[in-house]
């Protein structure tokens, strides 16, 4: 178990900080476009049936 003694000093991770938190935040890019890949999908494929 790790313990923080402020709160920079978890935001740093020990010196890879940076990595983690980027790898978070492209994880989380990519599932937010995943969503709205598929959002937008949908929306075409309801337009496509509308028209037929």
């Amino acid at each position: 178990m790790m313990h923080w003694n402020s709160t920079g000093e978890f935001f740093a991770m020990g010196g890879y900080g940076f990595y983690v938190w980027v790898s978070y935040g492209l994880t989380a890019l990519c599932l937010a476009g995943e969503l709205w890949m598929l959002h937008s999908r949908r929306r075409r494929i309801e337009r496509a049936g509308d028209e037929a």
